[in-house]
């Protein structure tokens, strides 16, 4: 007996969903006595756990921030990648479905009040799987972004526009280059109170503190 496309639509949205709910920020800066809700720009996203660890515990902090990182692409890898290992024809539905409840999950997480990150990792990790090229040109055009700047929400806004503009114009699927289309506007999006702090000249920056004198 044949089963019904919303069987595997909904088992991919939840597992979605709850992978992208796996508060690792929170949790991290949690095991340094931080309620990373307090501090900073008060966002569990990688980067400000990182600005924050970093300016309280140096390096160890810096690391710390890495890892959640780390770890937000991967629950975005894995939700987007985990339907490849089932046979069927619905594999690249249940792909696109995993990766937007994963950003759902990680931007309006269950475990911390539907409070979240802007979801940047996470879609990255799901598109390197669906869309290796354009993701990667999203990339060099952040990386670029920000060692211009130093500001990490304006690179992240350069790479949402170029992610999807690679994706058409590199002749990718169509659900795909949709998809690319649509987190791109979702991240930018989650990104509006960056966009009005860079216009008024407030948004933080990476900068890199001088090394200290020797003595």
């Amino acid at each position: 007996m044949s089963v019904p496309m919303t069987t595997p639509l909904l088992l991919a949205a939840v597992v979605g969903y709850l992978l992208g709910a796996l508060p690792f920020g929170w949790l991290i800066a949690r095991r340094f006595g931080i309620n990373i809700f307090e501090h900073g720009s008060k966002n569990p996203g990688a980067t400000n756990v990182k600005r924050v660890l970093g300016g309280l515990f140096g390096q160890k902090g810096k690391r710390a921030g890495d890892l959640a990182f780390a770890l937000d692409v991967l629950k975005g890898a894995t939700a987007a990648g985990w339907p490849l290992f089932l046979s069927g024809t619905s594999s690249w539905q249940m792909q696109i479905t995993g990766l937007i409840f994963a950003l759902v999950g990680h931007s309006f997480c269950c475990w911390t009040r539907f409070k979240g990150g802007k979801g940047v990792a996470t879609s990255a990790g799901g598109l390197v799987v669906l869309l290796p090229l354009p993701t990667l040109l999203a990339a060099l055009a952040w990386i670029v972004t920000f060692y211009a700047s130093r500001y990490v929400s304006l690179a992240s806004i350069v790479a949402a526009v170029v992610l999807p503009a690679a994706a058409w114009v590199l002749g990718a699927p169509s659900a795909f280059s949709i998809l690319a289309t649509v987190l791109g506007v979702f991240v930018i999006l989650r990104h509006r109170s960056n966009i009005q702090r860079l216009f008024a000249g407030t948004e933080n920056k990476f900068v890199k503190k001088p090394a200290a004198p020797s003595v």
